[in-house]
C-alpha cells in the first residue's frame, strides 16, 4: 500500500539552489534538502566557507556542487543558472540565505536613528533586498520556462513591528515580504499554478550575526534577550535546524496550493501580545 500522505512530502530527485550555503542558516537548509534526496547547488561569497560547507554536504551524497558567488551580480547569476541546467536539467527550488545584518547596521544602545551611517543603511538595504530579488529573477526564469518551482525567502521578525537597533534590517526584510507576494501573484498569473513564492519569518535565534547582541561575554542574556523571551511563548530561542521542516514543507507538493504565504517559525513571537 503507498503511504500517500509521506509521497506529498518527498523532494528526491528535485535540483535546488542555496544561496548564503556558507553560513549557518544556508548550510542546515542545504544539509536538510540533501537529506531529503535533493541535489543541490551551494552557493556563497566567501570561498572559504563554501568549501567547509561542501566538504561537510558530500558526506550526505555526492550530488552537492559548490559555486562562489554574489547575490548582487546578476548577470553571474544568470550564467549559474544556465549552468545548472545545463547538469542537470533543471531547477526545482530556489532557498534565498543570503542577507542579514551587516557590521555597523545595528545602533549602539547609546545612539539614536540620526546617528546612523548612510553608507551602512544602503549595504543592508542593498544585500538583503537586491540580494533575494536578483536570484529570483535568474533561477526563476528558469522556473517560469519550465513550468514548475518553489522558491523560499527570507523575511524576519523585524517585519511585523518595530525592534529597535535594526532600521535598515527591517525595512528590507519588509520589502521582502512584499516582493514575495507580488512574485508569488505574478509567477501564478503568467506562468502557472506549479511556479510558487513563499516566504519564512524565523524568529529569534542564537547566531553569528546576533550573538554579541543576545549573549553577554560571560554567557548569560542580555536585557535584549530577556525582552525577546518574555515575548515568546515557548519561552527559549530557537534551533536553526526547526526552519528546516518549514522549508521542505513549502517545497514539497504538501503546500501545492500555497504561494504568498510569509510563514512565522517563531515559537509564538507573533501572536503574543505580551500581556
Amino acid at each position: 500500500m503507498i503511504n500517500e500522505g509521506n509521497s506529498l512530502f518527498d523532494l528526491s530527485g528535485r535540483v535546488a539552489v542555496v544561496t548564503g550555503a556558507g553560513g549557518v542558516l544556508g548550510g542546515s537548509i542545504a544539509a536538510s534538502l540533501m537529506r531529503a534526496g535533493v541535489k543541490v547547488v551551494a552557493t556563497d561569497i566567501r570561498q572559504e566557507n563554501l568549501d567547509t560547507r561542501v566538504a561537510e554536504l558530500k558526506h550526505i551524497h555526492e550530488d552537492v556542487i559548490g559555486v562562489a558567488g554574489n547575490v548582487l551580480d546578476l548577470e553571474n547569476l544568470k550564467e549559474l543558472a544556465q549552468t545548472v541546467k545545463k547538469q542537470w536539467g533543471r531547477i526545482d527550488i530556489l532557498v534565498n540565505c543570503a542577507g542579514g545584518n551587516v557590521p555597523g547596521a545595528t545602533l549602539r544602545e547609546d545612539q539614536n536613528v540620526f546617528d546612523m551611517k548612510i553608507e551602512d543603511w544602503e549595504k543592508v538595504t542593498n544585500l538583503n533586498t537586491n540580494g533575494t530579488v536578483y536570484p529570483c529573477l535568474a533561477f526563476g526564469e528558469v522556473m517560469a520556462e519550465q513550468g514548475s518551482g518553489s522558491i523560499i525567502n527570507i523575511s524576519s521578525m523585524a517585519t511585523y513591528s518595530a525592534i529597535t537597533r535594526v532600521p535598515g534590517y527591517s525595512v528590507s526584510k519588509s520589502g521582502i515580504n512584499i516582493f514575495t507576494q507580488w512574485l508569488a501573484t505574478e509567477m501564478a498569473l503568467k506562468f502557472g499554478e506549479k511556479v510558487r513564492v513563499n516566504a519564512l519569518a524565523p524568529g529569534f535565534f542564537i547566531g553569528d550575526q546576533n550573538r554579541a547582541v543576545l549573549i553577554n561575554p560571560d554567557g548569560s542574556y542580555t536585557e535584549r534577550s530577556v525582552k525577546v523571551l518574555a515575548r515568546t511563548p515557548m519561552n527559549r530561542f530557537g534551533d536553526i535546524s526547526e526552519l528546516n521542516g518549514a522549508v521542505q514543507f513549502l517545497c514539497s507538493d504538501a503546500a501545492s496550493f500555497i504561494t504568498g504565504v510569509i510563514l512565522p517559525v517563531d515559537g509564538g513571537f507573533t501572536a503574543f501580545s505580551g500581556v
